[in-house]
C-alpha cells in the first residue's frame, strides 16, 4: 500500500508542516464583496480580517469543485498512490466530504476513504498529522483509522465570539442563540453536539473572562476524567496578543498541559468573525 494523506485547508496547517509530511491541501473558496478566494492560496489571513472589517456584503463560502478533487486523486495516482485518506471538516457544517463519497471507486487502481473529521481547524489538523506519522512509521491502514476514531472522540472545545450573526447568517446557528446574546449582552459559550456535530450554544455567561474562566473549568474536567495525555489549544480570530496572554494563565494553571496558538482562517474566520476565540483539547500519542 502507497497511501497519500489528503485535507482541506480550513485544518490550518503551516506549509512547513505540509511539506514536511508529505501532506496534499485541497483549498476552500470564498467570497469577499463578490471577488473570489482559495484559502491559503490568493489571501492571507491577516488581509481576510482587514478585508472582514471592511466589507460591503457579507461574505460566504463554498464547497470546492469536485473536479478538483478528482484531479488531485488521478495526480496522486500517477505518482503511485494507490490508497487515498481524504480528511474534512465536519459534514455537519460542510457537504464536502460527504460529496467526496460520489467519487470512491470512480479512480480505478485508488481505494478512495473519505474521512469526517467531525471538526475543523487545527483539532482537524493533529488528526491529519497522526494520520501521516503512522502512515510514515508503516502503519497498516485499518490502524491509522483506528487512531483517528480515537482522537476525533477525545476532542472537546469552547468557542467564544463577539458577533453570532455571523454564525446565523451561514446558517451554522440558530437566530434564537444569536437574540439572547446580543439583547442581554450574554457570552453563549458554543461548541460542536456530541450527537450532531452541528454548532451549538450550550451555556450563557455575562463577560469574556466568566467565558474563559468556564472554558478553563471543562478543560479541568477532561484532563481529570481522560486516562490519557492531552494537549490544548489557543485558537483566535486575528487576536495573538489575547490568545498569548490565555496561553500563559492556562500554562501557569496546567503546567504539564501541552499547549499550542493556532487560529481561525478566512473559512472559518468568515462565520465566527473577528477577535473570536476558542479553547480545545485533543488526546496526545507518545508512542
Amino acid at each position: 500500500m502507497k497511501l497519500a494523506i489528503v485535507t482541506d485547508s480550513t485544518a490550518y496547517l503551516s506549509a512547513e508542516q505540509i511539506k514536511a509530511n508529505d501532506i496534499h491541501v485541497i483549498p476552500i473558496p470564498f467570497m469577499v464583496d463578490g471577488q473570489s478566494y482559495q484559502e491559503g492560496k490568493d489571501i492571507s489571513t491577516a488581509e481576510f480580517y482587514k478585508l472582514l472589517k471592511t466589507s460591503k456584503t457579507f461574505p460566504t463560502t463554498s464547497q470546492p469543485a469536485l473536479g478538483t478533487a478528482k484531479k488531485l486523486y488521478e495526480q496522486l495516482h500517477e505518482a503511485g498512490y494507490d490508497t487515498i485518506l481524504s480528511i474534512h471538516l465536519a459534514s455537519s457544517i460542510s457537504g464536502f466530504v460527504d460529496n467526496l463519497r460520489l467519487l470512491e471507486n470512480t479512480i480505478s487502481g485508488v481505494k478512495l476513504i473519505p474521512y469526517d473529521s467531525q471538526i475543523t481547524v487545527m483539532l482537524m489538523g493533529h488528526l491529519v498529522l497522526e494520520a501521516a506519522r503512522m502512515n510514515r512509521n508503516h502503519a497498516d491502514l485499518d490502524a491509522i483509522l483506528a487512531r483517528l476514531n480515537e482522537m476525533r472522540a477525545s476532542m472537546g472545545e469552547v468557542f467564544i465570539v463577539n458577533d453570532l450573526q455571523n454564525l446565523v447568517r451561514g446558517g451554522r446557528l440558530s437566530n434564537a442563540s444569536a437574540l439572547v446574546g446580543t439583547v442581554l449582552k450574554i457570552k453563549p459559550l458554543l461548541t460542536f453536539d456530541p450527537d450532531t456535530h452541528k454548532i451549538v450554544a450550550f451555556e450563557k455567561v455575562r463577560s469574556i473572562k466568566r467565558a474563559y474562566a468556564r472554558a478553563e473549568e471543562l478543560l479541568q474536567q477532561a484532563i481529570t476524567t481522560h486516562d490519557y495525555p492531552l494537549r490544548a489549544l489557543i485558537i483566535h480570530g486575528d487576536d495573538l496578543p489575547e490568545a498569548k496572554i490565555w496561553q500563559q494563565g492556562i500554562q501557569s494553571r496546567f503546567p504539564e498541559l501541552p499547549t499550542e496558538i493556532t487560529y481561525f482562517g478566512p473559512v472559518v474566520g468568515v462565520h465566527l468573525g473577528d477577535k473570536a476565540m476558542a479553547l480545545a483539547w485533543i488526546r496526545v500519542y507518545n508512542d
